[in-house]
């Protein structure tokens, strides 16, 4: 049996659970212990020294970083197949992943910080709330004209490409900014919500969303640490958020990726 550690609001976990459930591959969900607070250990930590979900078990073997997990899954069980046939269009979806992953997900962890974890309030979180509002709309104007005609990212049918973007649309839909229905994205973004394995995916990270009513108090006292890592740190930085940074840092209630061990 496969078994994945993920948080069902992790983005890169949705991507590889809507991939396992397209294929139909059964597997197990675990939730690393003490996860966001710096202090995970045990399996989860052996198969992932980033601390960091997801991370994949299937036997003897251990896969972490969610891109890496999906190419195995794609080289372990290639039916049905998630990347489009053509050499083109296979690097098309791998440049929609990549953009998510970095660009847009920070978009959507930086109104997290703002919203969930009220890093910042009154003038501070508005101006930084804008700027993701902002942000977003150009990043969904850009998926929109790389869908083009399409049904699909991925090209004749749902696959890699749309995996990709579903987390990222989605969560922006849960801060308020969800794409226009009637644009080509936000018709996409119904089809991609009626199938099952989108379906389910989404009321796993919707059922989650409760638990998020008590982290701020958690982060103040420092017993929940965020990973500003890579496109996030840059996001509140050049956002206007250097100040919730600092804050952070100097209160040590955020912290940057592991060292390997």
């Amino acid at each position: 049996m496969v078994t994945l550690y993920e948080h069902p609001l992790s983005p890169y976990a949705q991507k590889v659970k809507i991939s396992l459930r397209e294929k139909n591959i059964a597997f197990d969900l675990k939730m690393p212990d003490a996860i966001g607070s710096g202090q995970t250990s045990g399996e989860f930590m052996t198969a992932n020294p980033r601390g960091e979900v997801p991370a994949l078990i299937d036997g003897d073997a251990s896969i972490f970083d969610s891109t890496i997990i999906l190419e195995y899954i794609e080289d372990k069980w290639p039916t049905p197949p998630m990347l489009p046939q053509s050499p083109v269009d296979r690097a098309r979806a791998r440049m929609l992943e990549e953009v998510c992953d970095t660009h847009y997900e920070a978009i959507n962890w930086g109104l997290g910080e703002i919203g969930w974890f009220r890093r910042a309030e009154g003038a501070l979180g508005a101006v930084l709330r804008e700027k993701a509002d902002e942000q977003t709309d150009k990043m969904q104007a850009w998926l929109g004209r790389q869908l083009g005609t399409r049904d699909w990212f991925n090209g004749a049918s749902f696959g890699w490409g749309d995996l990709s973007v579903v987390p990222y649309v989605a969560g922006s839909a849960g801060f308020g900014n969800a794409p226009d229905e009637g644009t080509a994205l936000g018709k996409w973004f119904a089809r991609a919500k009626a199938r099952e394995s989108v379906t389910k995916t989404l009321k796993e990270s919707a059922t989650s969303i409760s638990a998020m009513e008590v982290v701020a108090d958690i982060v103040k006292q420092g017993l929940f640490k965020r990973e500003y890592r890579d496109h996030r740190l840059e996001w509140m930085i050049r956002s206007g958020g250097v100040q919730v940074v600092l804050d952070g840092l100097e209160k040590k209630n955020i912290r940057f990726s592991n060292d390997f061990q």
